[in-house]
C-alpha cells in the first residue's frame, strides 16, 4: 500500500511539472514588448532579440529540468530493482532454511514410518497408546504440509527415474505390472513443489 501511495505521489509530481512546463512555454510565446517611447528611452536590444533570448533561456532551463528528471527516474528504478533483488534473496534464504529444517524433521517422521511398517509388532501395542501415537503422527504431517512439505507415497504407480529411486528390482510375470512400484522403502517429500527427497522404492521387472 505504501509503494502504491509513493507511486501516485510521484506521478502527481511529474504531471504538475509537465503542466508548469507547458504554461511556461505558452507564456514565452505570448511575450509582447511595448514599443519604444518617442524619447528613445529603452534603446538597446530589439524586442525580437529579447524574445529570442528568453526562449533560448527557457529551452536551456527545460533541458536541465529534463536531465534532472531523467536522473531521478533512473535512481528510482535502480532503487526499486535493488529492493526487489533484496526481497528475492531474503525469500530464497528463508526457503533454504526451511528446507534444511524440514530435512532434519524427516528423520523423526521416518521413525514413525518404520514403527508402522512392522504391522505385526505394531498391532501388539496397547490400542490406546497406538491411537495416540498415530494422532501425533497425523498432526506432525499436517503441520509440515501447512509449511509447504508434502509426502510422496507412490505405491502402485509407474516408476519414474526423475522422481523415484529404485533400490531393488522384483521379478513379475504380468505385463501390466512391469515398472510398477510394488513397495515404498522410504517415502519421499516435496517442499513448495520442489523435490527435496526422492522416495526409495522396489520396482517390478518382467522376467524374460
Amino acid at each position: 500500500m505504501n509503494d502504491e501511495n509513493e507511486t501516485q505521489k510521484e506521478e502527481n509530481i511529474e504531471t504538475r511539472e509537465n503542466n508548469e512546463t507547458q504554461m511556461a512555454e505558452e507564456e514565452a510565446d505570448d511575450v509582447v514588448f511595448e514599443p519604444e517611447n518617442e524619447d528613445g528611452e529603452g534603446e538597446g536590444e530589439a524586442p525580437q532579440k529579447k524574445i529570442k533570448k528568453l526562449r533560448e533561456d527557457l529551452k536551456r532551463a527545460l533541458k536541465e529540468r529534463d536531465e534532472y528528471l531523467a536522473g531521478w527516474q533512473r535512481a528510482k528504478a535502480d532503487f526499486i530493482n535493488a529492493r526487489k533483488e533484496e526481497e528475492k534473496k531474503r525469500a530464497e534464504t528463508i526457503k533454504f532454511a526451511n528446507k534444511e529444517f524440514a530435512q532434519e524433521v524427516l528423520a523423526a517422521v521416518d521413525s514413525f514410518d518404520m514403527a508402522f511398517a512392522n504391522k505385526e509388532a505394531w498391532e501388539k501395542v496397547d490400542k490406546n497408546w497406538r491411537t495416540g501415537v498415530e494422532y501425533i503422527y497425523s498432526q506432525l504431517l499436517s503441520v509440515l504440509e501447512q509449511n509447504g512439505l508434502k509426502q510422496i507415497n507412490p505405491i502402485g504407480e509407474k516408476f519414474d527415474p526423475n522422481i523415484h529411486t529404485s533400490v531393488e528390482s522384483v521379478p513379475v510375470t504380468a505385463a501390466e505390472d512391469e515398472d510398477k512400484i510394488l513397495e515404498v522403502v522410504q517415502k519421499g517429500y516435496t517442499m513448495h513443489d520442489s523435490l527435496i527427497r526422492s522416495p526409495k522404492v522396489k520396482v517390478a521387472v518382467r522376467g524374460k
